[in-house]
């Protein structure tokens, strides 16, 4: 009996040790969904960028695990490629992680294949207060629209801009970004003397424009989708003289992106936004990250909100696999996440303990122009925002 015990013992040790060698060598998979084609391809460029600034300093072991990046061509911003994708790397790839899914319709369509799958997905972008809400895997490191817009509106309010004229795309983001920036501005003693929906696609803004100068208020909300839009009101505005007729131009981060002040030039000169990162942000740590990504990138594209989203999503992978010793388990995992804080190139980001989501500084920057070109340039601060939306 006792022989019989023995070899028993020694099965099971056998067992567990060769367990333990293959955990070890087993790679921790990651699969990216990330626009690397079409009209989005810039966003996920900066995300990968950002991702590979975080594993060139930090490696790509954690406890002793490999990590392995599958990168996923999203082509677009469709809800389809979202849910496809999501479907691909769960079943097909096995990912023990989830990440990227930068466009909102994307992130709502992954998050029942992170529920049913329990994998957790690590949202890049997409600006909708709800998508934390769509499952309960989901972790953002980036930012809600509603975030920027409430504390945007209360600053303007507070800050010499007593009415305000409201241009948004007509669809859900810009809905709740009129929404939010009304809210704060009204309940602060500013007035809406005008609103105005366009279509998203719509690029010609004459009309629009030319009804916010006859309006003659003191300030411009505006929210439409970053590219042609943008830089059509943009260029419209500065044709038709809005600021030099009183009129400031208020709006939110990746509005004046790298790609529209490239395309815009001085058209873009003294708008005012309300965002997270900024090159400009002069800390030791925003130092290093620009290094790394110029060494990434080679000085062809400078970094952005994405690219930071990104580097900090890394970051809070690796610091739960740290604190789970390489294991991941699911439910542990978004654990370990829930209330962590980590410094970054954006200053310190929290993750809220309840919804997920980022909690940061929003600076109020606004576009100048130095020797080395344009750039947002802060000049105040909000401490630390939650979503006002959850």
């Amino acid at each position: 009996m006792n022989l019989i015990k023995l070899f028993t013992s020694c099965a099971a040790a056998i067992s567990m040790l060769g367990a333990s060698v293959a955990n070890a060598q087993e790679p921790i998979r990651i699969g990216m969904a990330l626009p690397l084609s079409g009209v989005f391809t810039s966003y996920g460029q900066q995300a990968k960028n950002g991702i590979q600034v975080f594993m060139n300093k930090h490696g790509t072991t954690v406890a002793g695990r490999q990590i392995e990046i599958i990168y996923r061509d999203t082509g677009g911003g469709s809800a389809e490629s979202g849910h496809r994708l999501a479907q691909e790397f769960v079943s097909r790839y096995k990912v023990d992680i989830l990440g990227g899914f930068l466009i909102t319709p994307q992130a709502f369509a992954a998050a029942p294949v992170a529920t049913a799958a329990k994998v957790p997905l690590f949202v890049m972008l997409a600006g909708s207060s709800s998508v934390t809400e769509k499952s309960p895997y989901i972790v953002r490191t980036s930012y809600t629209n509603a975030q920027m817009a409430y504390p945007l509106g209360q600053w303007a309010a507070n800050n010499g801009i007593k009415t305000a004229y409201s241009l948004v795309a007509d669809f859900g983001p810009g809905h709740d970004a009129e929404h939010w920036f009304k809210k704060g501005f009204t309940e602060n003693g500013g007035q809406i003397v005008g609103e105005t929906r366009v279509p998203p696609a719509n690029h010609d803004f004459a009309p629009f424009v030319q009804r916010i100068k006859d309006v003659e208020p003191d300030a411009a909300f505006v929210f439409l989708q970053a590219g042609d839009a943008s830089i059509g009101f943009l260029k419209e505005a500065a044709g038709r003289q809005l600021a030099e007729a009183g009129v400031k131009t208020l709006a939110l981060e990746g509005f004046t992106d790298d790609d529209t002040l490239a395309a815009v030039g001085d058209a873009a000169l003294g708008v005012i936004s309300a965002g997270f990162y900024t090159t400009d942000y002069d800390i030791p740590m925003n130092t290093e990250f620009l290094s790394g990504f110029n060494a990434v990138d080679g000085g062809k594209l400078p970094p952005n909100f994405i690219a930071v989203a990104a580097y900090d999503a890394m970051r809070v992978i690796y610091s739960a696999l740290h604190e789970l010793n390489g294991e991941v388990d699911s439910d542990r995992l978004i654990e370990a996440a829930r209330g962590m804080q980590v410094d970054s190139p954006r200053g310190v980001l929290v993750i809220d303990k309840e919804t997920r989501d980022a909690v940061q500084d929003i600076y109020i920057r606004k576009i100048e122009r130095v020797d080395s070109g344009l750039v947002n340039r802060n000049f105040d601060k909000i401490p630390m925002v939650k979503d006002p939306a959850n």
